[in-house]
């Protein structure tokens, strides 16, 4: 099983890329997916925006190792797990022309 901070970073980058495929879905771009690859229109940004969500929000759902209330070093996982996947987006855009390129 999954330490609780390792669950939290793993959470933190499926929440974090959730909100380009959202943002994506919303204005109607074409983003990459690994649903349907470069093509991918918004209903399918929707909905894999919608799947990285439920499953980052699935992982930080409370547990018996950790009681509800305020965050502890669980908190800097996740936004270790939302940092990291921003700088691998932001390069992946800079360096490759992921979805910025014909």
């Amino acid at each position: 099983m999954l330490s609780s901070r390792t669950r939290s970073f793993i959470a933190g980058v499926l929440v974090g890329n959730s909100a380009p495929h959202l943002a994506t879905a919303v204005t109607g771009h074409r983003h990459l997916t690994p649903l349907a690859g470069r093509d991918s229109g918004p209903g399918v940004n929707g909905l894999w925006a919608a799947l990285n969500l439920l499953a980052g929000l699935l992982l930080l759902s409370p547990d018996r190792h950790r009681a509800p209330g305020r965050w502890n070093g669980d908190l800097v996982a996740f936004e270790t797990g939302v940092l990291a996947v921003a700088a691998w987006m932001a390069g992946s855009e800079r360096l490759l022309g992921t979805n910025t390129r014909p």
